[in-house]
């Protein structure tokens, strides 16, 4: 089968699509519980602060195993257990109608989406970069942005298991892979930290409130890894951009003016991986443009 992922492009886009999928639906699990365990951390951290001679095994939810593995999943209404069938990507919800087996309690149609998500954009590079360790490495990175994607559009925080593995990941491929771009790499992750550290500063002093978090400052690091300090402009200005139309989308929307939090995680991710595939033919057209 190796042999066949490394001289079929057609088979090795075809098994990315087919693995992808079922990352994507781990994804999901990784969506839901990387913030709950998040919280149940904070907590117990606040309450050995509180109680400094409480035993370990008193503090919130210290005898509940929950992690990415347990408990399995379940229905959230009737509490049925997810059997194998039932958790096939995408072919399970449309086979069971988009409902619980037991209790037909309707199954957000975000499940299957995110699966298909995962697979389309994980082909696509697979397709755009062919075989290579490179090309493999950054299928995985995708993995990681679609995660980092929800996490933060569900509860406004990019967590450092996410930001720090793409940073690490992509030091680590290019060290092995490419090490003629390794200081480049580095600068990139340099200048994409402290160019949203330096932003965030600015308006602070400014105005006396936190504009982005820190895990922008992160990915924006991890990011300028992939892509190298030179194509650092390119994600700022998209993501920018893009996030400036849906920002004030929203706030006519919502009526709810400069008061709306808009997660700015999503825009610095779906930048970053067009930037990746796309930053030579985007800089192009700009300069072309520009001239």
């Amino acid at each position: 089968m190796l042999s066949l992922i490394e001289n079929s492009p057609t088979f090795f886009i075809a098994f990315t699509f087919v693995l992808s999928l079922l990352v994507g639906s781990f994804l999901n699990v990784v969506i839901y519980r990387i913030p709950v365990m998040m919280k149940r951390g904070w907590e117990q951290e606040i309450y050995a602060y509180q109680n400094p001679e409480a035993e370990p095994t008193s503090y919130p939810h210290a005898n509940d195993t929950f992690n990415l593995v347990k408990p399995d999943s379940r229905c959230p209404k009737c509490q049925h257990k997810i059997r194998a069938w039932e958790n096939i990507p995408v072919l399970s919800w449309l086979a069971l109608g988009g409902k619980c087996s037991q209790c037909k309690t309707p199954i957000s149609k975000r499940y299957p989406a995110i699966e298909l998500l995962t697979a389309v954009l994980s082909a696509l590079v697979a397709w755009q970069l062919g075989y290579a360790p490179i090309t493999l490495a950054f299928i995985v990175g995708t993995w990681l942005l679609v995660a980092m994607t929800f996490i933060d559009i569900d509860e406004m925080l990019l967590p450092d298991t996410l930001t720090l593995s793409l940073l690490w990941l992509g030091l680590l491929t290019i060290a092995v892979f490419e090490p003629s771009q390794l200081f480049d790499a580095v600068i990139g992750a340099a200048a994409g930290y402290m160019s949203l550290f330096t932003v965030y500063w600015a308006f602070k002093l400014l105005t006396g409130k936190e504009g982005m978090g820190f895990g922008d400052f992160k990915l924006l690091a991890a990011l300028g890894v992939w892509v190298g300090w030179q194509h650092l402009p390119i994600i700022i200005l998209l993501s920018s951009v893009v996030g400036a139309i849906v920002g004030i989308g929203l706030m006519i929307a919502q009526k709810k003016g400069r008061t709306l939090a808009i997660p700015f995680g999503p825009y610095l991710a779906a930048a970053g991986y067009l930037t990746v595939l796309y930053g030579d033919a985007i800089a192009t057209w700009y300069l072309n443009t520009l001239i």
